[in-house]
């Protein structure tokens, strides 16, 4: 399951890059300092919802485990009209609530001024993207990895010839790379429909609107993604801080740290391919109660993602340098990025038990400990942050790797103690205590 799921997720970042490498080889560093500031905002309104595309994967994935067809179609109809009332909800609130968020994230106010305007122009995806969140989950969940590859790359191509088109074509700069997301994020949409109406034929039971009703499964469906939502809004305020004190250091920081990040979230897609075919798997195992296949599924995801963490870190530290000079023409981006690059070569060994849990905890249906222990690296994190301030940005990085250690280890520790008995108790009352 995970070669077409890793090939996904690492589309993803790959056109994080494609955008960095264009607006980076753009003569002002401005162009990129926006566009960081804006994907640091989408990421912090949009992912704060991700619980759509990670609640979807672990109830469909039982309910398949289950064989309940009819189950799995009511999850799709509920978790979209949740997706689209939310995406409508933040357009109706951005003209207060885009200035808010970027002088919150902070930056130069010319820098501040582009992501605006950036942001503007990509609020109007988000009832596609969230949408498009449950879409893939859903056939994530029903093990359909082949789909959701479909659905990403074609996306993400979109994506990128439109950017390419917009940017350097049309001369848009960081408003190019907006209308081509905005533009993409439909298109998938549309194609998502198309294979979920297709793929409808295939089981047993049929759509019908009456599924919209049916307040006893929007209570199972709040009730489990009720805790990854705190915990989505914890991570996400990790990752917009890191960001906000970057850009405090100066727009050379912030643009070093973003080409640093695009890198780290290429590692991360990569390694989520294990993670969500372990969601998919372990569900399923969940949902169908055979404990001996769950375990089987998670020594195997465990084995190829620690194969895949040094390969990335061997990588970093060999390529590292050349790496950086691909994204950014810019000496002085180059020169603070070569500086903070050992923390990039550390991060995938480090982060690797993060990811891999989050998918068998996601799989079991078991969400409060993740946002507990999520709430716990976030304790970790701002007090070494504010204690280690004098090292400036080494400093910021050495909280934020502290941060990844807290997370896999206490959510590690949870699954070796808790292994034998409790994840057949999660599965049946979609709570782990």
């Amino acid at each position: 399951m995970s070669w077409p799921i890793i090939l996904s997720n690492i589309s993803v970042p790959l056109l994080g890059l494609v955008g960095t490498a264009v607006i980076g080889h753009l003569p002002d560093a401005r162009y990129l300092g926006a566009v960081t500031l804006a994907t640091t905002l989408f990421n912090m309104l949009f992912w704060a919802f991700g619980f759509l595309r990670m609640g979807t994967t672990g109830l469909t994935s039982q309910a398949h485990g289950r064989r309940h067809d009819n189950e799995a179609r009511a999850l799709l109809l509920q978790s979209l009209a949740l997706a689209v009332s939310v995406g409508v909800a933040l357009i109706v609130l951005s003209p207060w609530l885009v200035p808010a968020a970027v002088r919150l994230i902070g930056g130069a106010p010319e820098v501040q001024a582009l992501a605006i305007s950036f942001a503007h122009i990509r609020i109007f995806s988000a009832p596609a993207v969230l949408s498009n969140y449950v879409i893939l989950g859903w056939f994530l969940g029903q093990q359909r990895a082949r789909t959701t590859l479909l659905l990403t790359i074609t996306s993400n191509a979109a994506n990128v010839a439109l950017t390419l088109a917009l940017v350097l074509g049309a001369g848009l700069h960081s408003d190019g790379v907006a209308w081509a997301a905005l533009v993409a994020d439909y298109l998938a949409l549309g194609l998502g429909i198309a294979l979920v109406i297709r793929h409808s034929h295939r089981l047993s039971s049929q759509f019908a609107l009456g599924m919209l009703g049916n307040m006893e499964r929007y209570r199972a469906l709040f009730q489990v993604n009720k805790h990854l939502f705190i915990r989505t809004l914890a991570l996400l305020f990790v990752n917009s801080f890191f960001t906000s004190r970057g850009a405090a250091s100066g727009t050379t920081i912030l643009a070093a740290n973003a080409v640093l990040l695009e890198f780290i979230m290429l590692t991360s897609y990569a390694l989520d391919g294990f993670a969500q075919a372990g969601e998919a798997l372990t569900g399923r195992a969940a949902g169908a109660q055979r404990f001996d296949q769950f375990g089987a599924a998670v020594r195997a995801c465990a084995r190829f993602s620690v194969y895949t963490s040094l390969g990335a870190a061997l990588i970093f530290a060999l390529a590292g340098p050349w790496l950086i000079d691909v994204l950014t023409s810019i000496d002085a981006v180059r020169q603070a990025a070569r500086e903070y690059l050992p923390w990039l070569v550390a991060m995938p060994v480090i982060a690797v038990w993060s990811y891999l849990m989050d998918g068998v905890f996601v799989g079991a249906i078991a969400t409060r400990p993740m946002r507990d222990t999520l709430l716990l690296s976030v304790a970790v994190f701002l007090p070494v942050w504010y204690l280690s301030q004098g090292l400036g940005n080494h400093g910021l990085w050495l909280a934020f790797t502290l941060f990844m250690v807290v997370r896999s280890v206490s959510l590690s520790a949870i699954y070796v103690h808790h292994r034998r008995g409790i994840w057949a108790d999660a599965a049946t009352r979609h709570e782990l205590h």
